[in-house]
């Protein structure tokens, strides 16, 4: 699903006025597009080649906070620039907006030209080369769940986030007459994205009320992580444009559902076949694909930060919930931590079910293909398959419980600082320490609700 633009197609369009602003967007640490607006005739004019942003953008946190700390960029360095170099082909129209398209791009250094170690897309393209060496590359499609609520964005922000009503009043899994109410903004959603370029397949209620899940054709690693961060800002840009908000918080309410971003993932021959299938071996499970999932759950603690970034994002493991608490895999069972979808086919593949809908796709991609391939470099044995209720398995290996623990798992991760770098890793974990250390200092609502009189 690259773009659906050439870039003589755009000058075309730009000539004859009916582009007139192109987007150049670079993703930041938590996913989201950082970039320019610019006047279409100065973009491929010159633009188009590459522009300039402050390296900050790979250093602040959810609130674009400078956070001291980090050894890339800092005040004593002056905050200087980078390079952000388009990738032509991911241009694409994006219908939504009027006479706008979108191109995303790389971050490099602009002394030496060299790509930006820690940034997102940087991280991810230097697994896939990892990938590629082997001689094998990755297919992964990313699900994304989140809340629609009746309210606008402005709305919300002035009540407070307090008192907020989901745009339905139950629970709308599968639900065809409920989604009918919504189908204003979630054909637009579709019909949006289509006409970018992107391969819808589907959208559903999801498993509480206001709850919806968008689906997209899988496709390269890469491709597949750049489609998910245009998918989470056109449906924000959507809904805004609808007078709606939503949210891809990881769980909004401790009395919702928790929303996710299941990434599927297998892997491919140079020459087109699927690596993880074998007719006659169980479930049609390749050794590869055996040796990979055995990393995938060996290292899972290790790759939880990149599945779970924020402090908010373990509220969503809980029991009960088809959110998982075990780091364990079984076959078509959605209480584990790693599932086997379509086992004893070609399209055999395995499901991450950690990651919530606020994750930074490049980074969690990245990390799964890491301890794939640790897997895989090791001949890491796969563990017997765990079968019933996950749940209850209390002797079964368990997600981190919270953002210390996934913070300190990534810090101590020999394998990702062989596969990443020690500066990526670093760098990382200290955004995850930040985002702690912030949170531990705030005062809550709960904590004035419980105490306030009380205490």
């Amino acid at each position: 699903m690259p773009g659906n633009l050439s870039f003589d197609a755009l000058k075309a369009m730009v000539a004859d006025g009916r582009i007139d602003t192109v987007i150049a967007a670079i993703p930041d640490m938590q996913g989201r597009l950082m970039g320019k607006r610019f006047q279409a005739e100065y973009f491929v004019e010159s633009a188009h080649a590459e522009t300039h942003c402050c390296n900050y953008l790979l250093a602040t946190d959810m609130e674009m906070n400078t956070v001291e700390g980090y050894a890339a960029t800092s005040w004593s360095k002056g905050y200087g620039d980078y390079t952000m170099r388009p990738d032509l082909a991911t241009l694409r129209l994006i219908p939504w907006l009027e006479g706008t398209a979108l191109v995303l791009g790389d971050l490099v250094d602009h002394h030496d030209h060299q790509l930006i170690p820690h940034a997102p897309r940087t991280i991810l393209k230097r697994q896939i080369d990892r990938l590629e060496a082997l001689g094998l590359s990755s297919a992964a499609a990313t699900e994304l769940e989140f809340f629609v609520f009746r309210e606008t964005f402005d709305e919300l922000r002035d009540m407070g986030y307090r008192d907020m009503s989901v745009i339905s009043p139950y629970n709308e899994d599968y639900h065809i007459f409920q989604t009918t109410k919504e189908e204003g903004l979630m054909r637009a959603i579709r019909t949006g994205l289509t006409g970018a370029g992107v391969k819808v397949e589907n959208t559903k209620g999801e498993a509480d009320a206001g709850q919806a899940e968008v689906n997209v054709h899988y496709s390269d690693a890469l491709d597949m992580a750049d489609t998910h961060v245009l998918v989470k800002n056109a449906v924000k840009e959507i809904a805004f444009l609808q007078g709606r908000a939503i949210t891809f918080m990881a769980k909004w309410h401790h009395e919702a559902a928790g929303s996710s971003s299941h990434i599927h993932q297998s892997l491919w021959t140079k020459d087109g076949a699927p690596a993880f299938y074998d007719a006659d071996a169980p479930n049609g499970m390749s050794d590869l694909m055996r040796h990979y999932m055995a990393g995938l759950l060996s290292y899972s603690s290790d790759v939880t930060y990149f599945l779970a970034p924020y402090v908010n994002s373990y509220k969503r493991f809980a029991k009960g919930t088809f959110a998982p608490t075990r780091a364990i895999w079984s076959t078509d069972n959605r209480t584990a931590g790693y599932r086997v979808c379509a086992p004893g086919t070609k399209a055999v593949r395995v499901e991450c079910r950690i990651g919530g809908s606020d994750l930074n796709p490049y980074l969690a991609l990245a990390a799964q293909i890491a301890a794939g391939i640790a897997g895989i470099e090791q001949k890491l044995d796969l563990e017997p398959e765990f079968t019933g209720d996950a749940y209850a398995a209390q002797d079964a290996r368990a997600i981190p419980a919270n953002l210390r623990e996934a913070a300190d798992a990534l810090d101590g991760s020999t394998m990702l600082r062989a596969a990443m770098g020690d500066a990526v890793i670093d760098h990382y974990v200290h955004a995850a320490r930040w985002e702690q250390e912030d949170f531990d200092r705030k005062v809550t609502d709960y904590e004035v609700a419980r105490g306030f009189e009380r205490a």
